[in-house]
């Protein structure tokens, strides 16, 4: 018994952001820094990104530096942990001005701990994705990914496989965590559904986004007007379509990420915002 209650902890944290059928992994922060700077492919990514004077002028949206949510996670009624979603700076990866984000998740039981990192850079005027950084640590298990994205060329790379070489993309590419960005920044019409053909790796897609209703919320961060959406992504993570996933945003100029719920087959499992920083002016 207590043998799948490790199980279903770790698959419900595992399944926390959308991945794909080879990918377990977590976008590194600046905690998570040090591990990521033990592999010598990832050590390569890191050294050619610079914080950047921002020499052109980003795209308009609601966030920017500085901006971090700080979330508690639940399993049912049983908080499991903490979750953050932050956007650290403005830094150039090949030349580009890009937004560095991460979205990580921390927590588990006596038994079993899981820390998982996701890190995006999204070019700040063409709201394209240049670089994913993923690693998770679950258990004893860790394992890192990276993968380079080339939107002018409309491929992608995986670095940290041996065997790497030049795969075809999409125009316009999003990774995961970016998704979640660029969710913010669209029209929400209440009935309205969404298709993105933008997710990096061509079979992944459409991405879909339904607006299914708008309700008043209540969070440990306080009472907001939100728009309730379901996000669906050909994945086995939190946005696969059997998983029902809806995130609340709140219907204001801010769009903050208030809530994600999931179901799994062994329950729910919940991100409620305790607390929100503003981007720096």
């Amino acid at each position: 018994m207590m043998r799948h209650g490790r199980r279903s902890l770790a698959t419900g944290f595992a399944l926390l952001m959308p991945v794909h059928a080879d990918l377990a992994a977590r976008p590194a922060t600046v905690a998570a820094a040090q591990s990521l700077n033990s592999s010598p492919n990832l050590d390569a990514a890191r050294q050619s990104l610079a914080p950047s004077p921002s020499s052109t002028a980003p795209a308009a949206v609601p966030f920017g530096p500085g901006e971090r949510f700080l979330f508690e996670v639940r399993f049912g009624n049983l908080k499991v942990g903490s979750s953050e979603m932050h956007v650290h700076g403005i830094e150039s990866v090949r030349g580009r001005d890009a937004w560095h984000t991460s979205f990580r998740v921390q927590g588990g039981t006596f038994f079993y701990k899981v820390d998982d990192l996701f890190e995006s850079w999204i070019d700040t005027r063409t709201f394209e994705s240049l670089l994913f950084i993923t690693q998770i640590e679950e258990g004893t298990r860790e394992r890192a990914k990276q993968y380079e994205i080339f939107p002018e060329r409309q491929t992608y790379i995986e670095r940290t496989r041996k065997d790497s070489k030049e795969e075809r993309s999409v125009r316009d590419p999003l990774d995961e965590g970016s998704f979640l960005y660029f969710a913010r920044t669209i029209p929400l019409r209440v009935g309205e559904t969404y298709d993105f053909n933008r997710y990096f790796i061509p079979d992944r897609n459409p991405v879909r986004i339904r607006v299914l209703r708008r309700e008043r919320l209540t969070v440990p961060a306080g009472t907001f007007n939100a728009i309730v959406l379901q996000p669906i992504i050909k994945t086995r993570g939190i946005f696969a379509e059997k998983g029902h996933a809806e995130v609340w945003i709140s219907d204001d100029p801010a769009r903050m990420i208030l809530q994600i719920r999931t179901r799994l087959s062994f329950g729910t499992l919940t991100l409620f915002l305790k607390s929100y920083t503003q981007a720096k002016k």
